[in-house]
């Protein structure tokens, strides 16, 4: 590099020249000193291991998994660790992941491991949850489910406490019947559908039900009911107020033939 510099450096510029130039002979100073220290280490005998050097890394090589599970060991030397230890290794992706390692010593060793999962699968609903959702949907409304499912300690597939409308996106993203529409399949019918049924306004089938006259059950978190269609027997109360009593009728004298009153 510092050769290149000053050979593209302008000749007119023979200050910038000189300053290259000079760094250019330290660099050639610097590699000749770090050429003659290496052909000193290799001439000196040093590569050569001692019995109590060859024990140590002997231990240390027998004690692998301990060297790269400890916490002091840094991530760059682990990875000059697996570099020394593996040649190569080939992954096949099937139903599972497959990994051909085949080590330096050529040893080879076979893996497996499940495929992960996508971002999407791992913010899925559990399927506990949902089974208990399409359960509990026969007889509870979103809220109604959303807090038995909090006091059993489920959460949503992102980790977020279950509300009514978690459990309303839950019911629709797996179609599930919503709990109106099991009522529905029970034969029980919705407040319009049974005031037109009986020939009632809508009011006036809210206070049959709190009479005990209707039986009904909640549909919605609203409030709103569906109700069973009562038989024959139903007696119809009195709508309105009652009659008056009638006058008692007056008698009328009858005139005779000749005009005067009989």
């Amino acid at each position: 590099m510092a050769r290149r510099r000053y050979l593209a450096v302008d000749p007119d510029n023979r200050l910038v020249a000189g300053s290259l130039e000079a760094d250019w002979n330290a660099a050639l100073r610097e590699l000749a000193a770090a050429r003659e220290t290496y052909e000193n280490a290799k001439s000196d005998g040093g590569g050569v291991l001692d019995e109590a050097q060859r024990t140590r890394i002997t231990a240390l090589a027998a004690d692998f998994p301990a060297l790269w599970n400890d916490p002091d060991t840094p991530m760059r030397e682990r990875k000059r660790l697996v570099r020394l230890l593996v040649a190569d290794v080939t992954l096949v992706r099937a139903e599972q992941i497959t990994a051909q390692v085949r080590l330096t010593g050529g040893q080879e060793h076979t893996l497996t491991m499940p495929i992960p999962l996508a971002s999407w699968q791992i913010r899925q609903t559990p399927p506990d949850v949902v089974a208990a959702i399409d359960e509990l949907l026969d007889d509870h409304t979103d809220g109604q489910i959303a807090e038995i499912l909090t006091g059993r300690g489920h959460v949503s597939g992102t980790g977020h406490p279950l509300k009514p409308t978690i459990v309303r996106h839950i019911r629709i993203r797996y179609s599930l019947r919503s709990h109106p529409q099991r009522l529905a399949d029970q034969g029980m019918l919705s407040l319009r559908q049974i005031a037109r049924r009986l020939g009632l306004h809508t009011n006036t089938v809210k206070k049959w039900r709190d009479a005990g006259l209707l039986t009904g059950r909640v549909a919605n978190d609203k409030g709103e009911y569906f109700y069973y269609l009562p038989g024959s027997e139903l007696v119809r109360p009195r709508i309105g107020r009652p009659p008056a009593p009638r006058p008692a009728p007056t008698e009328t004298p009858i005139e005779s033939a000749q005009g005067g009153a009989v």
